[in-house]
């Protein structure tokens, strides 16, 4: 159990970061943009958006663009995107 811990630790750790600093470039593009979309919520590694829906595929575009890129590795970065009236609706 300790090693798994001591592994696992890294990797949450990582990951936390990495959400983080996608969430500071989403949130600096969307400033910088016209849009009238909100960053309202993360939950683990997903985060939450509200937007008027004549925004809804400039927001996706801007948010895939900016976490897929939050960090250079050596594996792509895939980003999935719902959209729905409420959480619920969009998982």
């Amino acid at each position: 159990m300790p090693e798994r811990t001591a592994i696992n630790t890294v990797i949450q750790g990582s990951a936390a970061d990495l959400i983080k600093l996608a969430m500071l470039h989403v949130h600096e593009a969307i400033q910088a943009s016209s849009l009238k979309a909100k960053m309202l919520l993360q939950i683990h590694d997903e985060l939450v958006f509200e937007s008027p829906d004549d925004e809804r595929e400039q927001l996706i575009t801007l948010v895939r663009g900016k976490m897929e890129q939050a960090m250079n590795l050596d594996v792509p970065l895939v980003v999935d995107i719902k959209h729905g009236k409420n959480w619920f609706d969009a998982e």
